[in-house]
């Protein structure tokens, strides 16, 4: 569904025709945040990546996997519309920011429910810009100009900072945001995983899937998670922590069609359950894994739906 918009603006860049959604950069997982002048660092936020395309006078939302959202965020769509640019595509992430800057996945799940007010749409990079493919250009140059357009509108800029990775990832936890992402400062934009953007967080995160879920003499109990490997799944641990009654209730009602009679893991395990097919990811938060891939103190923070 697009959301129709003005066409103001002038053109820079390689001459290209409007692409199709463009398969987004993605950043590597590091254990040290990088450091030297040959690097910037950006706050990572918490909540959902988006590509927003605007083109033909209409603005469109996808998630990361290419998906048409722009329904679910039509207030992302409404604040897009004001960037000063005939045609554009953003790279960014929507969010709900707190009042101390923080953000929280689960927060945004909450706010999706209804019709959301409170989501905003951060924008760290610039691909296209009023009939120019700026993928080529060195990453500054992008971000000088995503910073222009967005600049008056309701479109937040992910400010870079040059200071020393680690004194950044220090101050990032310290406040607690959820970590650090880095980036070289004059790539190029190029979709898929590679080492020229990089990510550290405060705390370990990671979708896992839904394998089952457990009752306590018939109350909700937490979820059993796995781990893809290849074509098997591998159990990945329980998770009975970041629930409250309604979400509990939500999950496991999406949960019940999917119910099996048997266990979705590869090597069954010694636990009782209610088995489901492997369909639901979950975004889960933790202290540490153990040597098995277990994870430690887990924390569930929402469904993924936009993998």
């Amino acid at each position: 569904m697009a959301f129709q918009r003005k066409k103001t603006g002038a053109a820079l860049g390689e001459k290209a025709p409007f692409p199709a959604f463009v398969e987004p950069a993605l950043a590597s997982s590091i254990e040290k945040v990088p450091s030297g002048s040959r690097w910037i660092h950006e706050i990572k936020f918490d909540g959902y990546r988006v590509q927003v395309h605007l083109h033909n006078q209409a603005v469109n939302v996808f998630t990361r996997r290419g998906h048409d959202w722009t329904t679910r965020f039509m207030k992302v769509a409404h604040d897009a519309w004001h960037i000063k640019a005939g045609s554009a595509i953003l790279d960014g992430e929507i969010v709900v920011p707190a009042a101390d800057g923080t953000t929280d996945f689960s927060v945004l799940q909450n706010e999706l429910k209804g019709k959301s007010t409170s989501i905003v749409l951060v924008a760290f990079d610039l691909l296209y810009l009023n009939g120019r493919d700026l993928r080529k250009l060195p990453l500054l140059h992008r971000k000088a100009e995503l910073k222009k357009i967005v600049a008056g509108t309701d479109v937040q800029f992910s400010e870079s900072f040059e200071i020393e990775g680690q004194d950044m990832f220090a101050h990032a936890c310290k406040v607690g945001l959820e970590g650090v992402v880095s980036k070289v400062r004059d790539s190029v934009y190029a979709s898929g995983c590679g080492n020229n953007w990089v990510k550290k967080t405060c705390a370990q995160r990671e979708t896992l899937t839904i394998a089952g879920f457990a009752l306590d003499e018939g109350k909700w109990d937490g979820i059993y998670l796995g781990r893809r490997k290849g074509e098997d799944l591998v159990y990945a641990g329980k998770v009975d922590h970041g629930f409250d009654k309604a979400s509990a209730a939500d999950l496991q009602k999406r949960l019940k069609p999917l119910v099996r009679k048997t266990q979705p893991y590869s090597k069954r395990i010694a636990h009782k359950g209610v088995w489901v097919e492997p369909k639901l990811l979950a975004e889960i938060e933790y202290r540490a894994k153990s040597a098995e891939g277990k994870v430690r103190h887990p924390f569930f923070k929402g469904l993924r739906e936009d993998l």
